[in-house]
C-alpha cells in the first residue's frame, strides 16, 4: 500500500497518457528517417538497424525492474526521473554528432522509458478504482499509445523531408516537458508504507534474459535464425530466464511474484498483449513498406496514409471503452481480434497494380477498428485483481509481454515475408512476400481470439483486499470462469 498526498486523477491521467504517447511515438518516428540519419553521420550499413535496437533492447530488457522499482521507491519518482531522463536523451540524440552519440542517447531513451513506462500505468492502476472508472482511463491511455506509434511514421516522414532529421528526437522535449509540468498539479507523490529490498538477483537475470532475447532476435535480420550465434544467444537467453523464474519461486520478495500468473485474468492478457503487439507492428511494417517499396508513396504520403488507421483506431478504442465498461474487457477483446484478423487477411489480397485506395484504405479502417477494440480493454485485464502494492510488477510484466511481441514477432515475421521473396527486389516479388507476412499476422489475431475465449473468465470477481497483510500473504487467486 502507499501513502499518498491528494492527487487529482484527471491530472493522473493526462500526465500518463502524454508520456505513453512520446514513448509509442518514439518507437516508429526514428525508422522513416534512417536514410538521412545514415547519410548525415555516416553510419555503416550494419551498424544503422542499431538506431532502432538499441532502444528496443534496452527497453525491453529492463522492463521488469522498472516495474518493480516502481512499488518499492514510489511511482511518481520513477516516473517523474525516468521521463526526465528519457528527455534528455533525446536531445542529446538530436544535438549528436557521431554514430556512437547517437546510439548511446537511443539507449539511453530506453533505460527512460523502462522506468516511466510503468510507472505511468502503475500511476493510472493505483489511482482509478477497477471498474468503470479505470476502464475508461486504461481505454484513453491505450488509445493514445497507439494513435502515438501509428503518428510516429506521420511525424518522422514529415519532419525528415522538411525540418530535418534530428527533428526526430528534438520533437521528443517539448512532450515530454509537458507531462513533467503536469506532475506538481495533481501526481501524488506516493510512497511505500514499508521498504523492501530489492531482489538483485531476480533483477540480474531478468534483465540478462530479456536482453539476450532481445538482442538475438534482432540480430537474425544479419545472422539468420539457424546461424550458430543466433542460436548460442537465445539458448542463453532461455537458461537465464529459467534460472529467473528458479530464483522468483525462492525469494522472500521477488521481482515477479509467480503466484501473479495463477490468475486468470493476468496470464490471458499478457498471452494476448504479446500476440496483438506481433500482429500490430508487423502489420505497420508490411503495410508501409507495400506503400513505399511497391505502390513507390514518398515517406511523408506514407505517413499521411496511416491516419485514417489511427481515427478508426480511436473510434475502437471509444467503443471498447464502453463494451468493457459495461460487461468484462472479454467481451470487447473477442470481436476486436477477430476484426483485425479480417481486416488483414483482406489486406494480404494486396497486388502490385494496386493502389491506396483499393489496397490499403478499407482494410486498414476494419484493422483499425479491431485493434482499438483489443488494446483498451487488455491493459484492463492485465490488472483485473491486482493490489496496489504489485501495480508495478503488473505493469512492468504488462509492458515486457508488448515490447517482446513486437520485437519476436517483426522479427520471425519478417523472416517469413524474406523467404517468400527470395533474392528478388522487383516489386512483383516484394508484394508476394509482404501479402504472406500480412496473411500469417491475420494467423496471430486469430490466435488471441482464442486466448481471450479459452483463457480469460466469463465474469470479473470483487476487487482484491487493499491492505494485504504481508507479502506471503498477498496471493491473487485464479479467477473461476
Amino acid at each position: 500500500m502507499y501513502k499518498n498526498l491528494p492527487g487529482r486523477p484527471g491530472v493522473v491521467l493526462a500526465a500518463a497518457a502524454v508520456a505513453q504517447f512520446v514513448f509509442a511515438l518514439d518507437m516508429s518516428v526514428v525508422n522513416v528517417a534512417l536514410p538521412a540519419i545514415r547519410t548525415a553521420l555516416g553510419f555503416a550499413p550494419l551498424d544503422l538497424s542499431w538506431i532502432v535496437h538499441i532502444y528496443a533492447l534496452a527497453f525491453g530488457g529492463l522492463l521488469l525492474l522498472g516495474g518493480r522499482a516502481c512499488d518499492l521507491y514510489g511511482h511518481r519518482r520513477l516516473f517523474v526521473g525516468g521521463l526526465t531522463f528519457f528527455g534528455l536523451c533525446s536531445l542529446a540524440g538530436g544535438l549528436a554528432q557521431e554514430p556512437w552519440q547517437l546510439i548511446a542517447a537511443r539507449a539511453g531513451q530506453g533505460v527512460g522509458a523502462a522506468a516511466a513506462a510503468p510507472a505511468a500505468l502503475g500511476m493510472l492502476t493505483t489511482t482509478f478504482a477497477e471498474g468503470p472508472r479505470r476502464v475508461r482511463a486504461l481505454g484513453v491511455w491505450s488509445a493514445v499509445n497507439a494513435a502515438g506509434g501509428a503518428l510516429g511514421l506521420l511525424a518522422g516522414g514529415l519532419l525528415t523531408e522538411y525540418a530535418g532529421w534530428r527533428w526526430v528526437m528534438l520533437v521528443n522535449v517539448p512532450v515530454v516537458a509537458a507531462a513533467l509540468a503536469l506532475v506538481p498539479a495533481g501526481v501524488p507523490a506516493g510512497r511505500p508504507d514499508r521498504r523492501e529490498r530489492l531482489d538483485v538477483l531476480g533483477a540480474v537475470l531478468a534483465t540478462g534474459g530479456i536482453g539476450l532475447l532481445v538482442f538475438g532476435v534482432v540480430r537474425t535480420e544479419t545472422r539468420g535464425w539457424g546461424s550458430p550465434a543466433t542460436v548460442a544467444t537465445l539458448a542463453t537467453a532461455a537458461a537465464l530466464l529459467a534460472a529467473f523464474l528458479l530464483a522468483e519461486s525462492k525469494a522472500p520478495a521477488p521481482l515477479l511474484r509467480l503466484g501473479l500468473l495463477r490468475s486468470r485474468w493476468v496470464a490471458g492478457a499478457n498471452m494476448l498483449v504479446f500476440l496483438a503487439a506481433a500482429g500490430q507492428f508487423t502489420a505497420f511494417y508490411f503495410l508501409s513498406l507495400y506503400m513505399q517499396q511497391v505502390l513507390g508513396m514518398g515517406a511523408a504520403a506514407t505517413g499521411t496514409a496511416f491516419l485514417p488507421f489511427s481515427v478508426s483506431l480511436v473510434a475502437g478504442t471509444v467503443l471498447a471503452t464502453r463494451v468493457t465498461a459495461a460487461r468484462t474487457p472479454r467481451a470487447a477483446l473477442v470481436p476486436g481480434a477477430s476484426l483485425a484478423a479480417a481486416g488483414l487477411a483482406w489486406c494480404s489480397f494486396i497486388s502490385p497494380g494496386g493502389g491506396f485506395v483499393t489496397d490499403v484504405l478499407g482494410p486498414s479502417v476494419v484493422i483499425g477498428v479491431g485493434v482499438g477494440l483489443v488494446l483498451a480493454p487488455v491493459a484492463a485485464a492485465a490488472t483485473t485483481g491486482v493490489t496496489s502494492r504489485e501495480a508495478g510488477m503488473a505493469s512492468g510484466l504488462f509492458n515486457s509481454s508488448r515490447q517482446l511481441g513486437g520485437c519476436v514477432g517483426l522479427a520471425a515475421l519478417a523472416t517469413v515475408a524474406a523467404l517468400r521473396t527470395g533474392p528478388a527486389t522487383d516489386p512483383t516479388a516484394l508484394n508476394d512476400g509482404y501479402a504472406l507476412g500480412l496473411a500469417v499476422t491475420a494467423g496471430l489475431f486469430v490466435l488471441a481470439a482464442v486466448v481471450a475465449i479459452g483463457v480469460l473468465p466469463h465474469r470479473r470477481t470483487g476487487t482484491p483486499d487493499p491492505q494485504p497483510a504481508a507479502p506471503a500473504e498477498n496471493r491473487l487467486e485464479e479467477t473461476p470462469s
